[in-house]
């Protein structure tokens, strides 16, 4: 589901600008806290293939102004290779270090993704990071929302990272 037009009006951009942007804080905060700096963003016409038998999913909750949630959907593989150069370690299991590292992930990602709603985002809060991990599970956040999903690309590896947001 797109973002509907009196979101994108409240926000004073369109789809393409704001979908840009967002694709814009995915990349820097992977090469900032990661040093992974070929993130690329898929075109939403591209298949992605399901590969991955099992998914961690790292969210955090906004409230204010606008109200929703980020996400990011990581097949297991990926979010082990990426808690590994975060904490510049080789981490072969799911653990709590995962756990932490994905939601600092989705964290930075919200509080980037929040200044595109607000002036300065301060009228935005985030929650505390939540993680989901598994084989079978579905995140959904309220029936009457706005969400962006960009499908991107790391090496081989994909993932998703979602923002669905409501107006207040």
């Amino acid at each position: 589901m797109p973002i509907s037009p009196d979101t994108l009006r409240n926000l004073n951009t369109t789809e393409l600008e704001l979908t840009a942007a967002l694709v814009k804080d995915v990349q820097d905060v992977f090469s900032t806290m990661l040093g992974v700096d070929d993130i690329t963003h898929l075109p939403a016409q591209t298949e992605l293939p399901d590969t991955c038998s099992s998914y961690l999913t790292a969210m955090v909750g906004m409230v204010g102004r606008y109200n929703g949630l980020v996400s990011v959907k990581l097949p297991l593989p990926l979010a082990l290779s990426f808690t590994s150069l975060m904490l510049d370690m080789e981490v072969s299991e799911i653990n709590g270090d995962v756990y932490d590292a994905m939601g600092e992930i989705a964290n930075m990602i919200g509080g980037s993704f929040k200044q595109h709603l607000s002036r300065a985002g301060d009228d935005v809060k985030l929650s505390t990071p939540s993680v989901v991990c598994g084989s079978s599970y579905s995140v959904s956040a309220g029936s009457k929302t706005d969400v962006i999903t960009l499908d991107l690309k790391s090496g081989q590896e994909m993932f998703a990272i979602s923002l669905i947001v409501e107006n207040e």
